[in-house]
This record gives C-alpha cells, sequence and structure tokens, in this order.
C-alpha cells in the first residue's frame, strides 16, 4: 500500500531555502515591526517553487501605564518585557481584536486579485481572536495555558498547505490596526528548475462573515416545531465560497458566536457544482451534495465534541467558552471537485431561522486568474463580546495627602508621557529596520535563486 510519507524515500530536484524575520545584525531581536496602518513583505519569491511551511508568532500590545525599563534601552534584546507583565515593572494588555486587524495576502504570478485575503488568525483557526491549541493536517495553534482563549493571547501559528507558484509569490502582512504588530516568522519553501505543469492548481483563501445572519425567527427556540420549515431551495443560507473556475475546495474553519443560548446547529450543508448551475441564473434542487446538519458536515454528532483532530475537528468548544465556538473540516482524502463553479453554503439553523454571528475561512486550490478579492472593513470585522466592567471612578482625598496625590499625578503623567515618546521612537527604528530587513531577504532569495538556476542549467 503507498503511503504518505513515500516521498521522502526518493530524490527530488529541487533547492530548499527560507526567508525568516531574523535579526541580519546577529543579534537576538528576531522579530519585525510592522506600524500602524502599515504593509510588510513577508516573502518575495521567484518562481517556479512551492512553499511548503509557514510559522508565525505575534505580539501586538496597548501600553497602559509607563514602565520601569525605557524602551529606547531594550532595543537589542529578545521582547523579555512582553512575556509576562509583571505587575509594576510595565503596564501592557493585548490588543483583543488584533488578529482580526491584521491580514495576510498572498498573490501568485503577478495576478492583479492576491489569492489569499484573510484576517491573520482566522486564516490559521484563530476565530473571535481566541487562540486554542489544535492540531490538524493542514493547520496548527499552539498557545500556552494563560495565553489560551484570552483575546488577543499569542500563540505559535503553523500552516503546511502545499502553495506553488510559477513565476512569482508574494506574501505580506497588511497591519489596519492603531498600533504596530511585532512579527516572527518562517517561510520555507523549494525551488524547482523547470515551470510547473500548465493544470498547475494554486492554493486560496477567503474570509466571510455575516453578523448577524438574516435569521427569521432567533426568538423561537431551536428544535422546537414551529422552525421546522421546509427549506428547498437554500437561497437565505450563509455562503461560505462561491468561485469560478477549475479546482477542488479543501475545507474551512467557522466561527459562530451563538446568541439564543440554546442550539445553534441543526443547519444543513448544501454544495452546489457546475451544472447545479442553470442557465437562467437559478440552481437546480438538489444540489449535488446535501448535508444532513451543521455538526454533521464538521464530521461531530449529537453537537460537538472538544476534540482536534487530522481533517475535523472543535478547536474553542462551547464548554471553552459558552456562547462561542471554533469548528474546521478539511477535504484532504475528499476533496470536492469543480470544473467551472462552486458554491459552499449551510443553513444558520434549520430553515436559517437563528440570527447568530458566523464567520468563515474558505480554503481551496483553483487554476488562475484568481477571483477578485474583497474583505469587511475593519469595523466590520471585529469580534463581538460582552461588556467588560467600567474603571471604578478615583475617591477624593482632602487635605495634605490630596496635594501630594496632585502631585504624584501629575508625576506620573509626565513619566508616561516620556515613557510614550520613547516607546514611538523604538517603534520608528524597528519599522525602518524591519523595512531595510525585508528588501534584504527579497535580494537573499533572488541570489539563492540564480545560484539554484546556475547549477541546475549548468
Amino acid at each position: 500500500m503507498p503511503s504518505s510519507l513515500d516521498h521522502l524515500t526518493r530524490p527530488t530536484a529541487a533547492r530548499t531555502a527560507r526567508v525568516s524575520s531574523w535579526d541580519q545584525r546577529g543579534r537576538n531581536q528576531d522579530y519585525w515591526t510592522t506600524p500602524a496602518h502599515s504593509t510588510r513583505v513577508l516573502a518575495d519569491l521567484e518562481g517556479p517553487g512551492r512553499i511548503s511551511h509557514i510559522w508565525m508568532t505575534q505580539f501586538c500590545r496597548r501600553t497602559l501605564g509607563p514602565g520601569l525599563i525605557d524602551p529606547l534601552e531594550a532595543d537589542t534584546v529578545a521582547p523579555v518585557m512582553e512575556i509576562h507583565n509583571a505587575l509594576g515593572v510595565n503596564w501592557e494588555e493585548p490588543d483583543p481584536d488584533y488578529y482580526r486587524k491584521v491580514l495576510i495576502r498572498i498573490t501568485w504570478d503577478d495576478e492583479e486579485e492576491p489569492a489569499v485575503l484573510v484576517p491573520l488568525g482566522d486564516f490559521f483557526g484563530i476565530g473571535h481572536c481566541l487562540p486554542n491549541s489544535y492540531q490538524s493536517a493542514l493547520f496548527t495553534v499552539s498557545a500556552k495555558p494563560e495565553e489560551s482563549l484570552i483575546p488577543g493571547g499569542s500563540a505559535a501559528l503553523n500552516c503546511w498547505t502545499p502553495m506553488p507558484f510559477n513565476k512569482r509569490a508574494r506574501i505580506e502582512l497588511v497591519n489596519e490596526n492603531d498600533l504596530p504588530i511585532q512579527q516572527y516568522f518562517y517561510i520555507d519553501y523549494e525551488l524547482y528548475a523547470d515551470p510547473l505543469p500548465e493544470d498547475t492548481l494554486y492554493f486560496h483563501a477567503r474570509w466571510n462573515r455575516s453578523n448577524p445572519c438574516n435569521g427569521w425567527a432567533p426568538d423561537i427556540q431551536t428544535n422546537s416545531p414551529e422552525v421546522n420549515i421546509a427549506d428547498l431551495t437554500g437561497e437565505d443560507n450563509y455562503v461560505i465560497l462561491d468561485t469560478a473556475g477549475r479546482g477542488h475546495y479543501v475545507g474551512c474553519n467557522l466561527s459562530v458566536h451563538h446568541r439564543q443560548g440554546s442550539w445553534w446547529g441543526e443547519g444543513n450543508d448544501m454544495i452546489w457544482i457546475d451544472d447545479d448551475f442553470l442557465p437562467d441564473g437559478s440552481t437546480s434542487w438538489p444540489p449535488s451534495l446535501h448535508g444532513t446538519g451543521t455538526e454533521d458536515y464538521f464530521n461531530h454528532a449529537w453537537g460537538m465534541q472538544k476534540n482536534a483532530y487530522l481533517y475535523h475537528g472543535a478547536i474553542v468548544h462551547e464548554a471553552d467558552v459558552p456562547g462561542y465556538s471554533v469548528n474546521y473540516r478539511f477535504h484532504v482524502a475528499d476533496p470536492v471537485r469543480f470544473e467551472e463553479r462552486i458554491r459552499v453554503t449551510v443553513e444558520h439553523g434549520h430553515g436559517n431561522h437563528l440570527a447568530d454571528d458566523w464567520a468563515s475561512t474558505a480554503y481551496w486550490y483553483q487554476t488562475l486568474p484568481s477571483p477578485k478579492a474583497t474583505v469587511l472593513p475593519l469595523e466590520q470585522r471585529l469580534p463581538v463580546r460582552p461588556a467588560g466592567q467600567p474603571m471604578p471612578i478615583a475617591a477624593a482625598r482632602t487635605g495634605a495627602v490630596a496635594e501630594e496625590i496632585a502631585v504624584m499625578r501629575e508625576r506620573y503623567r509626565e513619566r508616561f508621557e516620556h515613557h510614550m515618546e520613547h516607546l514611538a521612537e523604538r517603534t520608528r527604528q524597528r519599522g525602518e529596520r524591519s523595512l531595510q530587513e525585508s528588501e534584504a531577504n527579497v535580494k537573499q532569495a533572488a541570489v539563492v535563486r540564480r545560484r539554484y538556476d546556475e547549477r541546475a542549467h549548468g
């Protein structure tokens, strides 16, 4: 029987290389800074080749008070201050929503449209900006317990989906936040001597969200007789993917914020392919693939279970964070193939009666050109969370102590301003250095390409 590891027993004519965020000064500050409202090129590679692995970890924090260490004095070391919010030494908190404020954008072969345009967290399976460890065939997340299920918590992200490119691969980080993001990364790839076959399919990913879904009865209990209407069109379903071309759909992750407090599943998956689309623009019934419930599409049953398997699982379970869930289904062994068009949809509750918050990332391979890529504006991407408690109002004091308090408050304000000025200068310096290192990575990748071509072609 053939094995998925058989390729390890055979030589391959290829050249392995990497671009990363390593500190090109030879020091230990191995992360890049992407300032607010800016874009950083992580990789710009000349093909033919294939990206084989992406690893990332990052942090994005808002400073709440002045630290006891000058930011400029810590400019050449690892982020030791950021590892733990040591009491009294620094006062910071993670931006809870930066996983949705930052985008990953990947473009193949100088195409006009990117093939991947997805919020950074959702691309790797971090839904609702809540990182949690899980393992699958295509993606993994590894988070420390104290960072798990914390909005904006740091985690290690991995992607093993093969990403071939014939002429060029360009990977960018788009920071739409008002804070800088600090990014570590590896992008491992192979170079080939000869062009890819003409029928090569290219990796794509898109993100979608409906908040709320257009439910007709969110006030009626799930699984009650009154919501058991006949849905024989699927026209109000939530859309995970709708694209034209030739290729195969390889899966998705789905993040749900359920508002009713009952059960958010029961909605059937429905996938239309090729001749399911009629000349007049309508669709035939039933579609080529019709399922029996959302939990069933994700290969669970009787609700969702807390597990993470190769091709399906729960990343965030309702038992972890009540009302929130993130699940995935990867069609690696059973890709859904299409020759002209595909539409992947799911009912949000039976007959689309629920009005929950749904967000999804679809993954697929198809021929170029890439379809038009759009993503919701930042304000419409942010997760919905319960309101936090406001900070208590400062109690008044009188007499001599009130005078001392006023002096201390002014001293604190001045120290905070000084700290923020130095922090902004450090961010500026790191941003400039990261830009220079990005340009150096592009040049070094070109050198590796030239050397490999000279060796491969004599």
